[in-house]
């Protein structure tokens, strides 16, 4: 198991698909994108942005009834990835007692977020799902700088007439 942090909650284009990012702490810094719905993706930004609602959503509501009966979230881990559907649990303690709930990596999320809890991702998923992100391409010595671009384009817009556009 490789330990990750959220890095981002995104809207991939065109399908407007939310989409949570997952990045490993240590090593190669692979990316792990997973595809979400739009509740649990706001339910994550909200938690990330630390948004007060008027009435607790239903991760909130999750968070405090496990604190009410003494359960802890010990982490949640992103156990596996089987026809395109990713897999998670939540690993809960109560005193000495330990248990494993099955989860949509979505909600283990929010939840995780909540409550400051590790996430985990299995070796085998980051292994087969994740990616590491391309270096950025180092700017060209003989590529026009911003600047250079837009008194350019100002030229052009400058010197150009009907006449340019005639076949």
């Amino acid at each position: 198991m490789v330990e990750v942090e959220l890095l981002e909650v995104r809207v991939e284009m065109p399908g407007n698909t939310p989409v949570v990012v997952l990045r490993e702490r240590e090593g190669a810094r692979r990316l792990l994108p997973i595809l979400i719905g739009d509740t649990e993706a706001r339910a994550i930004v909200f938690a990330v942005d630390r948004v007060q609602t008027p009435r607790p959503m239903t991760h909130d509501l999750f968070r405090d009834v496990l604190e009410t009966l003494g359960v802890g979230v010990r982490q949640i881990v992103v156990t596996e990835l089987r026809d395109r559907t990713f897999f998670a649990e939540l690993h809960l303690v109560e005193g000495e007692n330990a248990s494993v709930v099955s989860a949509r990596p979505s909600d283990a999320l929010a939840l995780a977020v909540r409550t400051g809890s590790p996430i985990f991702v299995a070796d085998a998923v980051i292994d087969e799902a994740g990616y590491v992100e391309p270096e950025p391409e180092p700017a060209s010595e003989t590529a026009a700088q911003p600047d250079e671009v837009i008194a350019q384009f100002k030229d052009f817009l400058d010197n150009i007439s009907p006449d340019d556009f005639k076949s």
